[in-house]
């Protein structure tokens, strides 16, 4: 099980020509609290792609900006607006699935924070950005905790987040944390695809786990948990009519660890997945 990514404050030295603005205070009426969240403005005209990003305070240390200007420059990739959303003391309140607590009570403001998202960050950026491209240009992002987050965010606003990325997602999320068996049947994500009953959203996923992101194997099948909880909700998806490859992409990165370095390496990848 693995909780955390970098919560360090980014460091403003972003050597790319983005043009950085800060919302200042950005008040969420939702959570009760405010954030400072970055706008990354690409020198390219517009209408742009949009990329949100979960635990926006990493915004440096991704590499996210010099990332995504050498792939447009390339011509590899549209070079989309970033909108980086930090967390807070809060992040195991805020980030979760938004229909449902864990068994300890995590993620309960979940769906406060979803809609912190779209009622309040949203339209400050389009009041700022003007045009933007649709929903099929539109992705979010996120790691760890951040990345079940995005994964949330995705699956109950489609008609927004055409495109979600997980890095080294928290796909563990579980309801019943009594022992390997009631831990595996639990888990919230897998029984959120499984059992959904509204129609399906059409999200395009891009996951990645790394070899190295944690030492769990609950069921002791030789299969770190953090790469068998990714591989099982991709095995959800794809029963849900998800193809694998197309609309639900799973990279594997061989001595990847649960931290911002390997999920750097691999973001350039997501990236012309997204806005190629």
């Amino acid at each position: 099980m693995v909780l955390e990514s970098s919560t360090r404050a980014a460091s403003p030295a972003l050597a790319c020509s983005y043009r950085l603005e800060t919302l200042e205070a950005l008040a969420s009426p939702q959570l009760g609290n405010t954030r400072d969240v970055i706008l990354a403005h690409p020198g390219t005209p517009g209408p742009h792609p949009l990329l949100v990003l979960n635990d926006g305070q990493d915004l440096a240390a991704l590499r996210a900006l010099a990332t995504l200007e050498a792939l447009g420059a390339a011509g590899r990739i549209a070079p989309p607006v970033v909108v980086a959303i930090p967390t807070n003391a809060a992040r195991k309140m805020e980030y979760g699935l938004s229909h449902a607590a864990d068994y300890a009570g995590r993620g309960a403001r979940a769906a406060a924070y979803r809609n912190f998202v779209v009622e309040q960050v949203l339209p400050a950026v389009r009041a700022r950005c003007g045009a933007l491209r649709g929903r099929h240009a539109t992705a979010i992002l996120g790691a760890s905790l951040g990345g079940l987050s995005a994964f949330d965010l995705a699956w109950h606003e489609p008609e927004i987040f055409g495109l979600c990325g997980v890095f080294s997602g928290s796909f563990w999320w579980r309801s019943d944390d009594s022992g390997p068996a009631a831990e595996q049947a639990s888990r919230l994500a897998h029984r959120l695809v499984r059992e959904w009953a509204a129609p399906l959203p059409p999200v395009r996923f891009w996951f990645q786990a790394g070899t190295e992101d944690e030492t769990d194997d609950r069921d002791g099948n030789g299969v770190i948990d953090a790469i068998q909880d990714t591989t099982e909700l991709i095995d959800e998806l794809a029963l849900r009519g998800w193809q694998r490859g197309r609309d639900a992409i799973y990279r594997e990165v061989a001595g990847g660890r649960h931290d911002t370095e390997t999920w750097a390496g691999v973001l350039g990848e997501f990236a012309q997945f997204a806005f190629r």
